[in-house]
């Protein structure tokens, strides 16, 4: 177990979280996945926790099984089309995880994915939540767009509105 982990994880705080994600930064992402779900057929989903529990350190949980687990929890996976996307930050560890349904999965290169999160964490490492998030939103935007385009409108199965964990 990393100590300096379990440091961070203990000392982040509520009052942390919403310092990076204010009520108006909430509100933009939200507008940001409502503005992507009009130009693909994907549905996006974004979530922050911000620390693991003590138990889940021990484990050695990591930000990805934790982003799994929230994939099932918010229920991402349950869309017709198989087609849900979950962006997820590990707010303690700056660490971001994409986690695409097997719709998407099967059509989109994991190394596509991870390019997105790199880019998402050095906005992060600079306290740019905001800037960060809604830039990885355009980006997952702009892959879905290449690789599931809108032919019809479909409805958003999943809500728009950002889960704070």
């Amino acid at each position: 177990m990393d100590l300096r982990r379990v440091v961070r994880h203990m000392f982040m705080t509520r009052w942390q979280v919403d310092r990076a994600f204010p009520h108006r930064t909430l509100r933009a992402i939200e507008k940001a996945i409502q503005t992507s779900h009009h130009a693909h057929i994907g549905q996006v989903r974004f979530a922050v926790d911000g620390a693991l529990h003590v138990s889940e350190l021990r484990r050695g949980t990591t930000a990805r099984e934790r982003a799994i687990d929230v994939f099932s929890e918010l229920r991402v996976w349950d869309t017709e089309h198989n087609n849900g996307i979950l962006i997820y930050l590990l707010l303690a560890d700056r660490d971001v995880e994409i986690v695409a349904d097997r719709g998407v999965h099967a059509r989109v290169h994991a190394a596509e994915w991870e390019r997105i999160c790199k880019k998402m964490e050095a906005n992060f490492k600079l306290a740019k939540y905001e800037v960060g998030v809604l830039k990885g939103i355009e980006e997952v935007t702009e892959l879905l767009t290449r690789h599931f385009p809108i032919q019809q409108e479909l409805r958003s199965e999943l809500p728009s509105k950002p889960t704070v964990l």
